[in-house]
């Protein structure tokens, strides 16, 4: 059975559904091909705080809440998330309203009145505050590590963007960026739920057939893996407890290690049974909860490992993370390990065929990236990870000239020496 259908519009709009009949919800959403890669410093943020402005009225509804009304009405809540390759706007939807709800966000993507924008303003400029301490210095470990590993790039910039662009940021700029990039060949519309696709091909052609813009350029490349020389970012804060993320830069989404990389995620910080729960809350007691995150761009990526630990845990579990990570250098993944890791994986993809709005941000996000997975590929994929091909993408990738670190909270002076040093010292194949 086909996972889902894409047509595209004479004007360059690709429209994808995907059927899911037995459902009674259905998730409209529209991703956008921009974000905090597409912009330079002084307008850092900008796809940001246009996501916002799209929230603010439109044309046929000429206030934010005469917005968030129409929504409500047909059984919906819009919500939208930007990142630093796009931007995405999304509502669950009754499916006797889909053609409404599809509607509604072609009043969004094209007619905004760019409303109330100094309130707005105000709202985001507290928002990046969350990210800063009483100093004013960046706390946000993913920030700071996007820094160190993208550093003069815009993927090394906040999302959010810093105070002072969002301060400066005109109402021209707003509009000359949405004219920019909200175009049809940037987009992708597309529905999961009970529809049919000529359904939902009709209504994007009634209502977004007629929408027009230029392809939009590309954003700035990442070229350059050589590293900086100092691998570590200290920021010292109030609290309880240090907020450590450790992470590596990895080739992007095109990469022959992406399969691999995604079951290495699971492997290291996917539940309760992998490596880094198991070693440093069920062995070693240094930590409530320990993650690792995998995020791939078009032409680079991140793996990162988070916890929060206190002052004199610092150390140890630093050490203990280094020495998991050895042991995937130096040791094939064990069958049994490999296959339960793979299990899991292919139950959540199941699971995920359940959810509506988990189908439509894959195969939306797949034909905005050029990326297309369906479920039948992940699962094609994962089929033929083995323990020598997970070894050779950790001996090649995970290593100490790509690995980067955030350190936030009350950090000792001895803490900081030491952790260090564990790093600086720290060559796979070798005690710690």
């Amino acid at each position: 059975m086909t996972e889902y259908l894409c047509d595209t519009l004479c004007n360059g709009l690709r429209v994808i559904s995907a059927p899911m009949p037995h459902h009674h919800s259905a998730e409209v959403l529209i991703y956008i091909g921009v974000g905090s890669r597409h912009e330079n410093p002084r307008k850092a943020g900008v796809s940001h705080f246009l996501e916002h402005m799209l929230f603010k009225g439109t044309q046929e509804y000429p206030t934010g809440l005469a917005l968030e009304r129409a929504f409500e009405a047909i059984g919906g809540s819009a919500n939208a998330a930007t990142d630093s390759e796009t931007t995405c706007f999304h509502s669950r939807i009754h499916p006797n309203h889909i053609e409404r709800g599809i509607a509604i966000f072609a009043s969004m993507m094209q007619r905004p009145l760019f409303k109330d924008m100094e309130m707005e303003r105000r709202v985001i400029l507290e928002e990046a505050m969350g990210d800063l301490n009483e100093t004013g210095r960046q706390i946000n470990s993913d920030n700071i590590i996007a820094g160190l590993l993208f550093p003069g790039h815009p993927l090394g910039q906040p999302t959010v963007g810093n105070r002072s662009a969002i301060a400066r940021l005109s109402l021209g700029q707003l509009q000359r960026h949405h004219a920019t990039y909200y175009t049809p060949h940037n987009a992708v519309l597309a529905v999961a739920g009970p529809v049919e696709h000529r359904h939902v091909v009709a209504a994007a052609q009634q209502h977004f057939g007629h929408w027009q813009g230029d392809i939009a350029p590309p954003p700035k490349k990442w070229t350059d893996f050589s590293g900086t020389d100092k691998p570590l970012r200290w920021v010292r804060d109030a609290g309880s407890q240090i907020s450590m993320q450790l992470a590596f830069l990895l080739p992007g989404r095109d990469s022959e290690h992406a399969v691999n990389l995604r079951v290495l995620r699971r492997l290291l910080g996917w539940g309760g049974m992998s490596r880094l729960m198991l070693r440093l809350r069920e062995e070693l007691g240094l930590t409530y909860a320990v993650d690792a995150s995998l995020g791939l761009y078009a032409d680079a990526g991140t793996l990162a490992i988070d916890l929060a630990v206190s002052a004199e845990n610092l150390g140890q579990a630093t050490i203990a993370i280094l020495d998991i990570l050895t042991e995937l250098h130096t040791t094939e993944v064990a069958r049994d390990e490999l296959d339960h890791v793979l299990n899991c994986y292919r139950c959540d993809l199941d699971y995920s065929r359940d959810q509506v709005d988990e189908m439509v941000l894959r195969y939306a996000w797949g034909e905005l990236a050029n990326c297309r997975r369906t479920i039948a590929d992940d699962l094609a994929g994962i089929d033929k990870v083995t323990a020598p091909g997970l070894q050779q993408t950790v001996g090649e990738l995970l290593t100490p000239a790509n690995l980067r670190g955030a350190i936030v909270g009350p950090y000792r002076t001895s803490d900081r020496k030491a952790v260090e040093k564990i790093i600086a010292s720290w060559r796979p194949g070798h005690d710690i």
